[in-house]
């Protein structure tokens, strides 16, 4: 069973830019893209747990900025010739604001 947790206004999310929310067992990075899609990765990246909140943005994906692996924001694949995955969780935009799906028992701080 999922809970959709309220985590912010669409506009508190920058295009092209991500925030952080910390959970009780991990830090979910939400990124808005040019035309406002957004998506939620666990964030770290699959080669070596670099903060992909804090890589660039560019379509459909982002760059670690560790490594500039290329992560597809949809699946949490790696693109390219480098294998890994992320987590992925669900996320809807409502009315403005932006909603994240979590299992039941992982908490939004």
């Amino acid at each position: 069973m999922k809970d959709w947790i309220e985590i912010a206004a669409l506009d508190d999310i920058p295009r092209l830019g991500a925030r952080v929310i910390r959970t009780d067992t991990m830090d979910v990075a939400i990124f808005r893209t040019r035309d406002d899609q957004v998506f939620a990765l666990r964030d770290a990246c699959p080669h070596r747990g670099g903060p992909l909140s804090q890589g660039i943005v560019h379509g459909t994906s982002v760059s670690c900025p560790l490594h500039n692996w290329k992560i597809d924001l949809a699946s949490g694949q790696a693109l390219g010739p480098d294998e890994g995955c992320t987590n992925v969780f669900a996320t809807r935009v409502e009315d403005g604001k932006v909603y994240l799906a979590l299992k039941a028992g992982e908490a939004a701080a």
